[in-house]
């Protein structure tokens, strides 16, 4: 098997156990063995990642408001994560390499993701509604 082979059975497998663990265990519940966001522990400040674990669980018990409730920004950049990643692991359509190409500016990534970090922590709505649970 070549290096991408190995590549794309690992994130499976990994996707595999993931979802495994996420459909058993409910991170609302006390007591969960799913671990806190380290960022919200050592800041009081909500990541851009808080909210994901719930989120995916959401995903994963068909519960697409109750996702979107955790984190909306996960949620509506899995399709463009998705076709990035089929692009890095030369699995995408050439009919949709220009809209990756587009999808992978960095640049503008990075200013949605740190845009969305301060967003979701001012405390009044709408701001209010990004941070985890915070509209729904």
């Amino acid at each position: 098997m070549n290096p991408r082979g190995w590549l794309l059975s690992g994130l499976v497998a990994a996707a595999a156990v993931g979802a495994t663990v996420l459909w058993h265990f409910d991170p609302h519940q006390a007591g969960n063995p799913l671990p806190p966001c380290p960022s919200l522990w050592l800041t009081g400040l909500f990541c851009p990642g808080c909210g994901t674990t719930r989120a995916l669980h959401a995903l994963l018990h068909g519960d697409l408001p109750g996702a979107l409730a955790m984190n909306p920004l996960m949620v509506l950049s899995l399709p463009p994560v998705a076709l990035l990643l089929a692009q890095a692991l030369d699995v995408l359509p050439v009919s949709l390499q220009p809209l990756a190409r587009r999808l992978g500016n960095a640049r503008a990534w990075a200013i949605v993701v740190i845009g969305y970090a301060v967003l979701r922590n001012l405390p009044w709505p709408p701001f209010s509604w990004l941070a985890p649970g915070g509209f729904g």
